[in-house]
């Protein structure tokens, strides 16, 4: 009976300390997200942080009508829709190529991983030399009869802004999918293998079934780093870049240069439901997906 008390306490102590590490970091998420956001939700259903008259959903109706809003919006969308799946997609192959006996593996993974190391400011000189109006990729052009144009400058700028996408972000979520491959258990593969189960039947109902928690990380956080690409084009373009790489990140920033609050605060959050709904749909996804895989 003692035994079991001292049990009890034991577990109750345990329980104490955790709440009592997490309490601060519950503490900061309050203060420094939780709380700001509710701000933002308020700053959005006013008509000024001055007069703060309750205008309930106007500035989110006039935000649809804003021209700059709806552009932004379309193009981060396309970005996203494109550069995302490329991203998961590529990624994968190359884990797949890589996970094989290949030769010169190791600079094949060096090569895609080096991207890494380089700060944002030499990747962006880096493609400025590459896609200037006299670039090196102009000048290939122009060497083989063709005739340059100003990529970043042009409707062309959104392929150049998905090319860096994918170069500076393949290699860290191929990573994550070879470490995924080599955690799926052998003796399942072997198991098909001597039932004689096709290459594509192996992939589709195994790899990809152990593969799901992995693909759904690695979508989360291509959607994340699709949304950080305003670093690039900001540093290739400015704060008023060319129609096609107007992204919703420069509608915010110039919004809050302006003083506009309502309207910032109504974009951020509709991005945020967006964001929610779509995270939310990705883990049902998962969820259903390999759901037989987890128990």
């Amino acid at each position: 009976m003692r035994n079991k008390t001292k049990d009890q306490c034991g577990r109750r102590g345990e329980r104490i300390f955790s709440n009592a590490c997490v309490f601060p970091s519950l503490i900061g998420v309050m203060i420094f997200f939780f709380v700001p956001f509710c701000i933002v939700i308020y700053y959005s259903l006013i008509n000024n942080p001055v007069l703060k008259e309750f205008v309930g959903l106007e500035n989110y109706t006039k935000l649809f009508s804003n021209s700059a809003f709806t552009k932004a919006a379309k193009n981060t969308a396309f970005f996203s829709l494109v550069s995302v799946p490329l991203s998961v997609i590529l990624s994968l192959g190359l884990a797949m190529l890589l996970e094989r006996n290949i030769p010169g593996k190791s600079i094949f993974r060096t090569f895609f991983l080096s991207p890494l190391m380089v700060p944002t400011a030499s990747v962006v000189l880096v493609w400025q030399v590459l896609f200037h109006n006299h670039g090196t990729v102009n000048q290939i052009i122009e060497a083989m009869g063709g005739h340059g144009i100003d990529w970043i400058k042009s409707s062309h700028g959104q392929l150049v802004i998905i090319c860096m996408f994918l170069w500076k972000n393949l290699g860290y979520n191929m990573i994550l999918f070879m470490s995924a491959l080599c955690a799926i258990p052998k003796d399942i593969i072997e198991v098909a293998d001597l039932e004689g189960a096709g290459s594509i039947y192996k992939f589709v109902h195994i790899k990809l079934r152990y593969l799901s928690p992995t693909i759904l990380f690695v979508l989360i956080l291509s959607l994340i780093n699709s949304f950080k690409i305003f670093r690039e084009v900001y540093l290739l373009t400015g704060n008023y870049p060319n129609d096609s790489l107007y992204m919703l990140q420069h509608f915010m920033n110039n919004t809050f240069n302006s003083l506009d609050y309502q309207k910032l605060s109504a974009a951020a959050v509709l991005f945020a439901i967006i964001m929610i709904v779509v995270m939310a749909v990705l883990l049902i996804a998962e969820n259903i997906f390999g759901k037989d895989v987890e128990n």
